[in-house]
């Protein structure tokens, strides 16, 4: 029986976080077909040259949200109510600290940042224009992450996955609507982008006003101890997204000199369905989260374990059917994005598609494994992998490959560098298992 409810709850938040998360995906994802569509191959190469801003957002917003909630579902399973309303007013504070910074960032900076991520004479007005205003919605992004990983916590898993839905739907919408009836071009593509979270929080409102709501912004003075959980904990889930950013900047820089605009358009492609299994895998990982917690708050070790086991099993099933689906659908993937019918472009993404996500396995497992770490406050561990996930090893080894082997060497880098990890992310839960 006890099996049973434990495997009822995991599916629950699992179905509904995945959900979830792949609205969230859609943000990006849609501009990249409507952009497409809409302004050609200069407009998705200025698109993916702005991503990893995005990807920089996005992260400090769930490093916050993920830090926060994981110490919440700790306290709330201790029945600590007084440090519940603590820890969500402390996180609050800093998403509006980072905010504020990302867009003094916008206002003084994004034509020089758009200079620096390599855009070209071609592109750089249209990379200018989505940086500035992606970063001018920099508040919404980040609060809309904190507020869905609380009110997930909060026992109210549906809450949160309809409103990353129905927010990640007006994107589409709008999208379609800002770019050809209005012919707003590439501003159009990211207004429409930076509503959706706006939407997203409007539709999470209602849970402030259940008497089940166990957090609430109160008046309380800024707690170093809180800030430094909330850091601590929460970033692995910056760096799993920084990572993509680093990769997507040095890969663009990379590619930019072995095939130019055309080969920068074509990862492009590559980049943004990755977004989107990046985003199942996140999923897996933010709704086992809340129970991994729980029951590590409440001292039962073995149902974490069982929660653990269940999510990397889920994973692997998820990953082989993806991959087979990526490697058989590859041209008429590529096409979808290809309006120009440009052939070059569709070649070397088909063969991009084919050899980068071999990852997808160990990509799974290596976000899965940190994010179980930081669920059980076991930072160092998680901490070590996300770093070398994002920044260590991941960039030498796209020099290295990509000078070895071109194109070939750069898909390469990415399913090398994460079995690394996996790897090494084997050893080490085998090690604390063996201890506990």
């Amino acid at each position: 029986m006890e099996k049973q409810s434990c495997m009822r709850d995991f599916a629950r938040y699992v179905i509904l976080s995945v959900l979830g998360t792949l609205g969230v995906s859609c943000y990006i994802l849609a501009d990249t077909f409507f952009v497409s569509k809409g302004l050609g191959t200069n407009g998705l190469t200025a698109l993916n040259l702005a991503i990893p801003v995005y990807n920089f957002i996005h992260g400090t917003g769930l490093m916050l949200g993920m830090g926060g909630a994981t110490r919440f579902s700790v306290c709330k399973s201790q029945e600590k109510t007084e440090e519940v309303n603590w820890i969500y007013t402390n996180t609050i504070y800093l998403a509006l600290f980072f905010s504020g910074v990302f867009v003094l960032i916008g206002f003084f900076f994004s034509h020089p940042l758009s200079i620096l991520l390599g855009a070209d004479a071609g592109v750089l007005e249209m990379t200018n224009t989505y940086l500035l205003w992606l970063l001018l919605f920099a508040p919404a992004f980040i609060l809309n992450d904190v507020l869905l990983c609380f009110v997930r916590n909060d026992d109210n898993p549906q809450l949160s996955m309809a409103a990353m839905l129905i927010g990640s739907f007006s994107n589409i919408i709008l999208d379609y609507i800002f770019i050809f009836p209005m012919g707003m071009g590439i501003f159009g593509a990211i207004f429409a982008t930076g509503l959706s979270p706006v939407i997203s929080i409007v539709m999470m409102l209602p849970h402030w006003g259940k008497k089940k709501n166990k957090f609430h912004f109160v008046k309380t003075k800024i707690r170093k101890y809180i800030i430094k959980q909330d850091l601590s904990l929460g970033f692995p889930s910056l760096i799993a997204q920084l990572s993509s950013g680093i990769v997507m900047i040095t890969f663009n820089a990379i590619i930019l000199k072995l095939t130019g605009n055309t080969g920068v358009a074509a990862y492009g492609v590559v980049a943004n369905i990755s977004l989107v299994i990046v985003a199942v895998y996140t999923g897996i990982a933010q709704g086992i989260q809340p129970l991994v917690s729980t029951f590590y708050g409440a001292g039962n070790n073995r149902q974490a374990k069982k929660i653990l086991k269940y999510a990397l099993v889920t994973m692997l099933s998820i990953s082989i059917i993806l991959y087979l689906l990526i490697f058989v659908f590859a041209e008429p993937i590529t096409a979808v994005f290809n309006s120009e019918n440009n052939l070059e472009l569709q070649q070397i993404s088909v063969m991009g598609l084919k050899l980068y996500f071999i990852s997808i396995p160990f990509v799974g497992y290596n976000i899965i494994l940190a994010t179980f770490f930081t669920s059980i406050e076991k930072a160092l561990p998680a901490h070590i992998l996300s770093i070398l996930r994002g920044l260590v090893l991941i960039i030498p080894m796209a020099f290295l490959l990509s000078a070895l082997w071109k194109m070939t060497g750069v898909w390469l880098t990415y399913p090398i560098t994460e079995f690394l990890i996996a790897l090494l992310g084997f050893i080490i839960l085998l090690r604390r298992l063996n201890v506990e």
